[in-house]
This record gives C-alpha cells, sequence and structure tokens, in this order.
C-alpha cells in the first residue's frame, strides 16, 4: 500500500515558533515563580493578590563615639511614633506613615523598601536623622563617667545612612521568612533554615566639634578635655559585608507564628574623618569588623485578617586603635491587615488515553 508523500504532515499541525523575546520573558517566568514554591505541608500560600495595614512603628538609634583613650560619648535622637496605610501586592509593601511627634517639622527623613519571597530577601533603606539628639550617656570625666552630661540636648549631629542588603534562604521550601515579615504565606508546621546574605552600607555623621566642647564645659562640675580623637566635623564610612546567620519560625498554636532570626556579617569598612577647620583628614583605616542584624516577631493570620509586632534591629561596628564607633538603628512595628482580591488559578483538564 502506497503512502501520499506528506500526508504524515499535512495532518500534524505545525506549532508557532516563540520569538526571542517571547522566550526570553517565559524564562524569566519561570525563574520568578520558583521564588515562591514550597512545600505546602509546611507553607500555605496566599490565596489572595493584595492587602491593606494599619502600622505603627518606634524608631530606636543611637551612635557612640570613642577615642584611643576611652572616653565615649553616645547620641540618641528624640523618639519617634509614626502611624500609616500601606498597600501591598504579592511580594511588594508600600506606604506612607505620619510622624506625630513632629507634625509641623520632621527632622526625620526615611525610605524603606523591603521585598520577600521565599527565596530571597531584600532590604533597601536611606534614613537622614536630623539635628534633634539627646546626649545618652558620655565617659569623659575623670572618674570616666559624667552623669551632668545625661539628657542634655545636643544640636549639633547630623546622621545619615544609606544601604541595601540581599540574603538566601537556603531551606526555602519549608521556611518562610514572607510568613514572619511581610505576611503573605502562613506557616503551618514549624521549621528552620540557615541564611547567607551580602550587604552594602554607607554611613555620613556631621560633627560639631566645638559645640561639642562648649555642651561639656558648660554640664560638667570641672574641667574636662576631649581627646583630639573629637576634633573632625564629618565621618563617611562605606561597609561590604558577608553575613550569615540562621531563621525559626515556631508554630506555637493554630494561625499563631513566632519568629526569630540572627545574622552576623564580616564587614569590610573604610572610614574617613575629616575637619573643616585644619581643611585636612584627620583619620583614615581599612580594616574588617564584625556587624549584626536581628528580626523578631508575633504574628496571627487566618489568611483574611492579620495583626502583630515585629522588631528589626542592625548594628554596625568600626574600630581602630585611634578611634571607633558604633551605630545601632532599628524599629518596632504594630500592625492590622487585610487581604483581599482572590488569586485565580487555572487548571489544565487532563484527558485520559
Amino acid at each position: 500500500m502506497l503512502a501520499t508523500a506528506g500526508m504524515g504532515q499535512d495532518s500534524i499541525p505545525e506549532q508557532p515558533r516563540k520569538s526571542w523575546l517571547k522566550k526570553v520573558i517565559d524564562d524569566a517566568y519561570e525563574i520568578v515563580k520558583d521564588f515562591d514554591r514550597t512545600n505546602d505541608d509546611y507553607i500555605e500560600s496566599q490565596k489572595y493578590n493584595y492587602t491593606v495595614m494599619l502600622q505603627g512603628t518606634h524608631n530606636y538609634e543611637r551612635y557612640t563615639l570613642r577615642s584611643n583613650s576611652g572616653q565615649g560619648i553616645t547620641f540618641a535622637p528624640s523618639p519617634t511614633l509614626k502611624l500609616g496605610p500601606y498597600f501591598g501586592w504579592r511580594w511588594l509593601f508600600f506606604g506612607y506613615q505620619v510622624d506625630f511627634n513632629h507634625l509641623k517639622r520632621s527632622t526625620l527623613k526615611e525610605f524603606d523598601l523591603s521585598l520577600y519571597s521565599s527565596l530571597i530577601g531584600v532590604d533597601l533603606f536611606y534614613r537622614e536623622t536630623g539635628s534633634e539628639y539627646h546626649i545618652k550617656s558620655a565617659h569623659v570625666g575623670e572618674n570616666n563617667y559624667t552623669r551632668q552630661l545625661e539628657g542634655i540636648p545636643f544640636g549639633g549631629i547630623q546622621v545619615g545612612i544609606t544601604g541595601l542588603n540581599v540574603y538566601y534562604i537556603l531551606n526555602h521550601r519549608r521556611f518562610s521568612y514572607p510568613a514572619a515579615f511581610s505576611q503573605s504565606t502562613i506557616q503551618r508546621i514549624s521549621a528552620g533554615s540557615p541564611l547567607i546574605g551580602i550587604g552594602y552600607t554607607r554611613h555620613h555623621i556631621k560633627l560639631d566639634d566645638e559645640l561639642l566642647r562648649d555642651v561639656v564645659d558648660e554640664n560638667t562640675d570641672h574641667a574636662v578635655q576631649l581627646d583630639e580623637s573629637f576634633n573632625f566635623n564629618e565621618i563617611y564610612y562605606t561597609d561590604i559585608s558577608v553575613s550569615g546567620g540562621y531563621a525559626y519560625n515556631f508554630v506555637f498554636a493554630h494561625n499563631w507564628l513566632f519568629a526569630a532570626s540572627l545574622s552576623a556579617a564580616i564587614g569590610y569598612k573604610r572610614a574617613k574623618g575629616e575637619s573643616h577647620s585644619s581643611m585636612r583628614d584627620i583619620f583614615k583605616f581599612k580594616n574588617f569588623n564584625i556587624d549584626g542584624i536581628g528580626r523578631f516577631g508575633i504574628v496571627y493570620n487566618n489568611m483574611r485578617w492579620y495583626a502583630g509586632t515585629s522588631a528589626i534591629l542592625h548594628t554596625y561596628n568600626y574600630k581602630k586603635s585611634q578611634f571607633s564607633t558604633n551605630n545601632t538603628f532599628g524599629s518596632f512595628n504594630v500592625y492590622i491587615g487585610y487581604n483581599f482580591g482572590n488569586r485565580h488559578r487555572k487548571h489544565k483538564n487532563k484527558t485520559k488515553r
């Protein structure tokens, strides 16, 4: 029996070829989908696309300057209490908060963007704190502790920090960072995961050293001589770090979660101090130091409604024989939110043959 040439080809429809752009988009989409592929026994995926949230935030901030002889002064800004709405789409949260301590004039400029998926997390932050500082503690007197300076207002310091942290969750199939810090999933069985990451931060501190000496002279009972290490007007720090740590989600009741994570970072530091009066660099150094990041949270989430608290704390250290600083800042949040907008999943019908 003879077969007609081309008959088999005519019976099979030709598949259209994908353009290179379509192929790149499809491959990128598969990579993005892998960010949220998890073990359903441990992590329940979010059934809604959107969320609205009301959050209150209290900021914590400390800056400590130390000389080579052991003198040290710790500054802290006036406390702030902020409240505002947020809107979220899956991984991303955007919002705005009002500083109720400074309704007419705020000296704090802040921008935070966090992206939490099951696979990776990204923190991008910018903070610029104004001059509403107080002296929290001082070790500059004969007894190395000067109580007279505690609580004294000091308007001669301004601080700015810009940073980016990226971290990878190794056990992302069973452990969910979003369940603890963006409420976009629910952890059903307790699990933990090692963390690895990289980070970049840049600090800029402006100090009126003459005003600092005047404040010390006016508020102490005896003459106190500040070390020459405090004779600077500006300090610049750059920090490139590699971090490692561990995080754990503890499901202690249905829909309830306690989360904790700690990471230590080995950072390569470059620092420079400048004096405008002498027009020269007071100090320069390059070295390695250890920094830390801690995250803690308690969450109730029944998929439609969620509420909880969270705390995030960063600490950065710059140490050299002639000068050292410690910068610690963080935030404590209380929030309540509502999810809406069902995700429509398309299921392909499988035909049995």
